[in-house]
């Protein structure tokens, strides 16, 4: 952690011991373990909890992909289908009436199909007490289900996501008269951001009063904020003699168990509310003696930024 004589890092952190940046002393000290995935997930496994809490939740809808999305609910349609269709069946004969099908099953599943998604083409029609009573149920289920896909797709829509995308690797890379830590990252949607703000903390293994423990150092920006962001943006944290990077090498940071936090806040334009993104660099994502290659061009009279090449590094002479 930082030394008790610097500015606590965290907002409303009276202690050290509350720098743990959430983590917990527990998991933090462990060895050959990742706290935050490539992608910003946490690295963390729920068990013993409610399985159809996690697939159904309103969460899981939002953040899963579009063909998990239709899938699910594929799942539930068909699900809901085969229920009602096993009721009319169960109803007994004569309770639908219309065209004939191979089975009695057949016609009952597809007038469910029919009255569930309300086409009512006719050719099916309940008869008897009983099945109109299940056609009373469906119908209400129906307006219950399709009123949570249709929320759920305007929810998909209009929440306003982060499309920062970090490059494969950081690097050190030249700096001045010195050495850098940098990496770099990009707004691959066409929704405007501005106000971009960048958190980095460096995790590592040192040696401390108990042994061997991981500790926490924000690292200090050239810059950790910028009001526009309509080209990429190469963060960039300078090695100086007041940096805890300073005299470290690759090797150094692999033994240390060196993780790299990024968390980046911005105000999306489009939807006037704010965007998180977060993501992580361990010891073997860091690159030494690389810079990265310009990502844009001057076109006539705009500017060209291609995002093939976000990760495009050349080789660089560090200072000795």
């Amino acid at each position: 952690m930082a030394d008790m004589t610097s500015p606590l890092p965290l907002p409303g952190a009276a202690t050290q011991v509350e720098q743990d940046y959430g983590f917990g002393r527990v998991v933090s000290e462990q060895h050959g373990y990742r706290l935050l995935n490539r992608d910003g997930s946490y690295n963390v496994r729920l068990e013993n909890g409610s399985a159809s809490s996690r697939i159904l939740s309103y969460y899981t809808f939002l953040s899963i992909s579009w063909p998990k999305f239709f899938a699910i609910f594929a799942v539930i349609y068909l699900a809901v289908v085969e229920v009602f269709a096993f009721l009319y069946a169960a109803a007994g004969p004569g309770q639908l009436s219309g065209e004939m099908h191979s089975s009695e099953y057949l016609r009952a599943f597809f007038f469910s199909v029919h009255t569930l998604a309300t086409v009512g083409y006719g050719n099916i029609s309940p008869v008897g007490t009983l099945a109109n009573v299940i056609v009373t149920f469906e119908s209400f289920a129906s307006w219950t289900l399709f009123a949570l896909f249709a929320g759920l797709i305007f929810a998909r829509f209009s929440r306003p996501t982060a499309g920062i995308v970090f490059s494969k690797d950081a690097i050190i890379a030249p700096y001045g008269n010195g050495t850098a830590f940098e990496f770099r990252l990009v707004n691959s949607k066409c929704n405007p951001l501005f106000n971009v703000e960048a958190l980095v903390v460096l995790s590592r293994f040192e040696q401390g009063d108990r042994g061997r423990e991981r500790k926490f150092h924000p690292l200090k920006l050239e810059r950790d904020k910028v009001a526009f962001f309509p080209l990429n943006w190469t963060v960039v944290h300078a090695i100086d003699k007041d940096s805890p990077l300073w005299g470290w090498n690759k090797q150094m940071l692999m033994g240390a168990e060196a993780e790299f936090f990024i968390l980046i806040t911005a105000m999306d334009d489009t939807y006037s509310q704010q965007v998180n993104k977060r993501a992580s660099y361990m010891a073997q994502e860091v690159e030494f003696g690389r810079k990265f290659k310009m990502m844009y061009q001057q076109e006539g009279n705009r500017m060209v930024l291609d995002l093939a090449k976000l990760d495009a590094t050349e080789s660089a002479k560090l200072p000795a």
